[in-house]
């Protein structure tokens, strides 16, 4: 087959990199409705977006009106775009006198009853004489019948958009912990409970604070829909592809050039995209038919960007839905997060890059050639003006200001590097408005004046934008595209809420943590024991406690994590792992950023693993097969949350304090660790590597993950006969060629 029909072969259409997003997606494939319908929907959906954008801007409602429009929107797109049975393949556009528009009657009712549902908290929250309803002061632990009807209603329909958009497994978990609170006193152990009356029950998953109004929804409604929208309108306008043309530059011409080029375009794009799926469509589309024109593998290249991409949510500034929430749980800035989450990714992607890196030498690939390279100059030229609207949302982040503020500037400047040119003076308005928005908030306070003159210059800047306008209906598709992005998101996150207002009222989080470190206590110190010779030993018990207890945690996180979003699965872990590792005496941030690791890497981890099958679909490969490779090719990811639990300095803003040369010696020991388990994986480093030599490093690397000098110090023990044996079959091979 020649060169260029192997690229037609390859190449996938943008209708086909849709459907492939659209199938692997926590938003599955979406029914058609009536052109009448569609319209209505696209009126909602530009509502919706709006409504956020401008409530970020400029005012936030009090919180239970806030939820309840958000909820709203949720439940009519929703009912009208998911079926009630999920199946494979494509929908029909279905009529006849059950349907309206393609909809059935039954959703749009239940599409009514959850809107009326939603609302009701708001129209009845200072009370409504005239039907008898109290103040929701009053109301507070005694629920009068409209809310237990509108209660029990939202409960019902929360969980039934979190199964239409994610499937059965986070709502059959969620009734599971339901059932626990309602039904206390049958369970065993340390585990039974008075239980909770069926109207507290509803009071407290119905009210504010806690519950589906808690601290999830809040969060997603408030933050995460206006980051999901800034990365989806930053792609359009042409940010993306800016970071695949330099990772390019950058990586294509070394060895495994477009393989390389696929992890660093994704950590760019892990930037501003905190889907790991979108992430795998956009850069996979280019990187993967270059990774298989240069001889990888198939379910190699596909991987390869399987776990480059699910690096996404992990990698500053923008990362997922779950790092939003943390910064919650945690009560410190975003920014907190954002710096704390540095090096952890950095690891990853070294992980990543080691082993394209190997098997590439192993291959004997080469890199792209100059011909085949962009022209930084052409790249830049073009394309300099995309930065600006990130530029403007990490400068406003990191000042000090609300994380909805920050996205509304970086929303504003993206709609004008976007949409507005010097050619077309009407659309001028758009810098003209964000301007005036500018001066307002300098001159009532909101903003200081170098604040204010940075925003004004980047405005000015982006509407020099030598690139193609967008026009205002491929805008608005955009933000169209933005809020379906948002809606299995949302429905997780009111869903998970539930899960939350249990472990409150019924403390179920401390009575697991307790039932964790009991059992790795015990275990512990069995194996102490065995691992202790007289007065000297090699561990201690409560080192050993803790390493059980963080395998628990792991491979809880792992199993759960097939088929639930990283969001609900960090949510609902986390109440386990906080209170079982701070007896432990683990920091906070440390728990925390160890569960939301762990629940990213069940994305890559077979048997379900999304970004994994989205890859194999664009590579042609077995997805399984695609799945394996991802899991060994992020394998910085996984030991990366077990090196920061040991050592949280590298957090930098951990609570144990933050010494540079601690950080560095530290740092320099997991990344040696993580090259080792690399050479382990692929079988090369200086010539091929037989399979003893291969476990060597593999346990190397592992003990490098340790903290210490002594641990080091036995890893180079165990390392050392690898790494001889390799200089010699290197010279050997050098003197025979």
């Amino acid at each position: 087959m020649t060169d260029a029909t192997s690229q037609k072969t390859d190449t996938l259409t943008a209708e086909e990199l849709a459907a492939i997003e659209e199938k692997y997606d926590e938003s599955a494939a979406t029914r058609p409705v009536s052109p009448g319908f569609a319209r209505f929907l696209k009126v909602v959906a530009l509502s919706f977006a709006t409504y956020h954008y401008l409530t970020a801007g400029f005012a936030l409602p009090t919180d239970h009106w806030h939820m309840g429009w958000h909820l709203s929107g949720l439940f009519i797109l929703t009912y009208a775009l998911f079926p009630a049975i999920r199946t494979r393949g494509t929908y029909d556009l279905k009529t006849g006198l059950m349907h309206y528009g393609g909809v059935p009657y039954l959703d749009i009712l239940l599409m009514g009853l959850g809107v009326a549902s939603a609302l009701y908290l708001g129209f009845a929250w200072r009370g409504v004489p005239w039907l008898g309803i109290e103040e929701q002061t009053f109301r507070m632990g005694n629920p009068n019948g409209y809310d237990m009807l509108f209660g029990s209603i939202l409960i019902v329909l929360v969980l039934d958009i979190a199964r239409r958009t994610l499937g059965w497994v986070l709502p059959a978990i969620i009734c599971v912990f339901m059932a626990y609170a309602l039904f206390g006193p049958v369970f065993p152990g340390i585990l039974q409970h008075p239980g909770v009356k069926i109207r507290t029950f509803v009071s407290s998953m119905y009210f504010p604070q806690e519950g589906i109004f808690g601290v999830t929804l809040w969060v997603v409604s408030t933050i995460v829909f206006h980051f999901v929208l800034f990365g989806v309108i930053a792609q359009r306008t042409g940010l993306g592809q800016l970071f695949i043309d330099n990772a390019t530059i950058l990586a294509g011409r070394y060895t495994g050039g477009p393989a390389k080029v696929s992890v660093v375009s994704s950590a760019f794009f892990g930037t501003i995209s905190g889907s790991s799926v979108a992430n795998t469509v956009s850069t996979g589309a280019l990187t993967i038919p270059n990774m298989k024109r240069l001889g990888y593998p198939g379910h190699f290249a596909g991987g390869v960007e399987a776990a480059a991409s699910a690096g996404g949510q992990i990698t500053p500034p923008i990362m997922g839905a779950a790092a939003f929430i943390m910064a919650e749980f945690l009560e410190v800035p975003y920014t907190t997060i954002v710096i704390a989450a540095i090096f952890p990714a950095l690891l990853h992607y070294v992980g990543v890059f080691s082993v394209v890196h190997l098997m590439a030498r192993r291959l004997n690939l080469q890199g792209l050639s100059k011909e085949m390279l962009p022209r930084l100059g052409a790249v830049w030229r073009e394309g300099w003006a995309n930065m600006v609207p990130l530029v403007g949302l990490l400068v406003v982040l990191f000042s000090g200001y609300t994380p909805y503020m920050s996205a509304f500037c970086g929303i504003s400047l993206a709609i004008v590097t976007g949409m507005a040119r010097r050619s077309a003076p009407v659309t001028l308005a758009y810098p003209a408005a964000f301007i005036a928005f500018v001066v307002w908030k300098c001159t009532g306070g909101g903003f200081d004046l170098p604040m204010s003159a940075l925003l004004v210059a980047l405005t000015l800047l982006g509407s020099l934008n030598p690139q193609e306008r967008i026009r205002l209906p491929q805008m608005a598709e955009t933000f169209e595209t933005g809020v379906k992005y948002a809606l299995a998101v949302g429905a997780a996150a009111a869903a998970v809420g539930i899960v939350v207002g249990v472990i409150n009222t019924t403390g179920v989080g401390f009575r697991v943590g307790f039932m964790v470190t009991q059992s790795a206590g015990e275990l512990g110190a069995s194996l102490h024991s065995l691992l202790s010779f007289g007065r000297f030993e090699l561990f201690s018990v409560t080192d050993i406690t803790l390493f059980i207890s963080l395998i628990f945690i792991a491979v809880a996180c792992i199993l759960m994590g097939a088929g639930i979003p990283t969001t609900a699965l960090y949510i609902m872990l986390v109440s386990v792992a906080q209170p079982a590792l701070a007896q432990l005496g683990v920091p906070p941030i440390a728990s925390h950023m160890f569960v939301l690791y762990y629940g990213v890497v069940a994305e890559i981890t077979p048997p379900v693993c999304t970004s994994a099958y989205a890859a194999a679909a664009i590579a042609n490969s077995n997805p399984f097969r695609t799945g394996i490779s991802a899991f060994t090719l992020g394998l910085g990811k996984i030991v990366a949350p077990m090196a920061f639990v040991y050592a949280p300095v590298l957090l930098i803003v951990s609570q144990t304090g933050f010494d540079l040369w601690t950080f560095s010696y530290t740092a320099t020991s997991c990344i040696l660790g993580v090259i080792c388990l690399s050479v382990a994986v692929v079988g090369y480093w200086l010539a091929p590597m037989g399979a003893l030599f291969r476990v060597l490093l593999a346990m190397a690397g592992l003990v490098f993950i340790a903290p210490s000098l002594q641990a080091d110090l036995i890893a180079a023990l165990i390392a050392a006969p690898a790494v001889l044996s390799q200089i010699v079959l290197r010279r050997r091979t050098t003197e025979a060629g």
